[in-house]
């Protein structure tokens, strides 16, 4: 790939607004916004801090079960890159209030013809 085609100026703030639009909505527990923003297709992976989901299916009952108490937390080394016109990769740590554990995430990003959509994603913390 042409370097030149690497975080062209439009696409790239697509994919901010799509990956800021996820954390508004992760934060505030909103399991619509965060359902429409993974590709529905039980090949989309989520590896989370204590579970493994396989599936849209699988991630959507994760949602409904989560706890939607403590949920803020502070974005710290932000990286979105974007890959032509429909590829991007999403990178952050987190920081959640009452803890000193530094959580990441990662996720890969495709935009469909419904948008901008997670196809793979993965939390994790240090310990």
């Amino acid at each position: 790939m042409k370097t030149e085609h690497i975080d062209r100026p439009a696409i790239l703030a697509e994919m901010n607004a799509a990956f800021y639009r996820y954390e508004q909505a992760l934060i505030t527990n909103d399991t619509d916004v965060l359902d429409e923003l993974f590709w529905h297709d039980p090949r989309t992976v989520r590896y989370g801090a204590g579970e493994n989901l396989y599936g849209i299916e699988a991630i959507r009952a994760f949602r409904s079960a989560r706890s939607s108490q403590g949920l803020n937390r502070d974005l710290v080394n932000t990286t979105i890159t974007t890959f032509g016109d429909d590829m991007a990769v999403a990178s952050t740590e987190f920081r959640r209030e009452g803890t000193d554990k530094i959580g990441r995430q990662q996720q890969t990003w495709v935009k469909m013809a419904s948008g901008w959509k997670i196809v793979a994603a993965h939390v994790s913390l240090m310990i």
